[in-house]
């Protein structure tokens, strides 16, 4: 399965953003799909995950703020950001997994998305 995010821009302190992720070449009704972003000189950090059923995830540093959705029938996965903060600047990137064994483990996912840069300015 092909992945490609879009959505990322500029946008000040406590402003909001929706991410779209999407994905080609099969169907992602079976899969478990999750958001991460890394930051200059940071590990990858898992920001949201959906499964296949949309049961949600997230990372404690986005609860409240965060929220991922699902669309099967347009193949697409959506991160709506709101209350932005600075420490939310990043790359953030959409993956895809049938089945990953930990869903906030970047390893666990076998299809990445090329990634897209958020910055939120103070």
């Amino acid at each position: 399965v092909q992945l490609q995010a879009s959505g990322g821009g500029l946008v000040q302190v406590g402003g909001s953003l929706r991410l779209s992720c999407v994905a080609s070449g099969r169907t992602i009704v079976a899969y478990n799909m999750g958001w991460f972003r890394q930051a200059p000189g940071k590990e990858r950090q898992f920001v949201a995950a959906i499964n296949w059923s949309s049961r949600t995830y997230y990372g404690d540093s986005v609860k409240g703020r965060f929220t991922i959705s699902r669309n099967n029938a347009r193949n697409t996965v959506y991160l709506q950001m709101g209350s932005l903060k600075p420490e939310d600047t990043a790359v953030y990137y959409c993956a895809a997994d049938l089945s990953p064994r930990e869903r906030t483990n970047s390893g666990s996912y076998d299809w990445w998305g090329q990634g897209t840069q958020v910055t939120v300015s103070s």
